[in-house]
């Protein structure tokens, strides 16, 4: 039978066990393919009770999104300290590992994924979003050694975000696109990647 009462404290780690359980289930399987009967069931409690912390299920991916960005700088500067790494090798790992999400448990989405998301955000939801992200890119960039102003910020989060959907997007929602080719297009656009912020490293050590 499930609980009744719970105090705050329990409440907190509830909210928590889903936005975490919830994150697993989509970065494996996608948002489309994820439901909230799957989250609440998982971390064993009841639809309405799931109801009470996440008004929608976007509510939840938007929090998930949230968790997530974090845990993905930590990644980057756990990669970043490794000794057995170069500069170069940690790069392309860290921006491997976003492509292939699904398998290392980032979630990306697709783009209908984030269609579909974002006609159901208010404008401030949406900016608020939009806020986060741009800082989350900018952490990565200094997390590499990079300096990270406006412009810089705008052109590394939209490059890698292609490489990252192009990837998903292949190919259900790009036919005309070559699958057998997706594996050596995202190889082609993380190095393309690589080697333009590899020369703003070298510069910003020098400053």
């Amino acid at each position: 039978m499930p609980k009744v009462a719970y105090s705050e404290a329990e409440k907190a780690q509830v909210r928590e066990a889903l936005l975490t359980k919830g994150l697993e289930l989509l970065a494996k399987q996608g948002i489309q393919h994820t439901t909230v009967e799957q989250i609440y069931k998982a971390v064993g409690i009841s639809r309405t009770f799931f109801y009470s912390f996440f008004p929608t299920k976007e509510s939840l991916i938007i929090e998930a999104l949230y968790l997530q960005q974090p845990r993905v700088l930590v990644y980057a500067q756990k990669l970043m300290d490794a000794p057995s790494l170069s500069w170069r090798e940690a790069v392309t790992q860290f921006l491997c590992a976003c492509c292939y999400g699904e398998k290392n448990g980032i979630l990306i989405l697709t783009i209908e994924e984030q269609q579909m998301l974002f006609r159901r955000l208010s404008h401030e939801a949406y900016r608020t979003f939009r806020e986060k992200q741009i800082r989350l890119f900018g952490n990565i960039l200094e997390c590499f050694g990079i300096g990270a102003d406006c412009a810089r910020v705008g052109l590394f989060t939209n490059i890698s975000l292609m490489a990252m959907i192009v990837r998903r997007a292949i190919p259900e929602t790009m036919p005309l696109f070559v699958p057998e080719a997706a594996d050596e297009t995202v190889a082609f656009q993380i190095k393309a990647i690589v080697d333009f912020l590899e020369p703003l490293k070298k510069e910003n050590f020098c400053r």
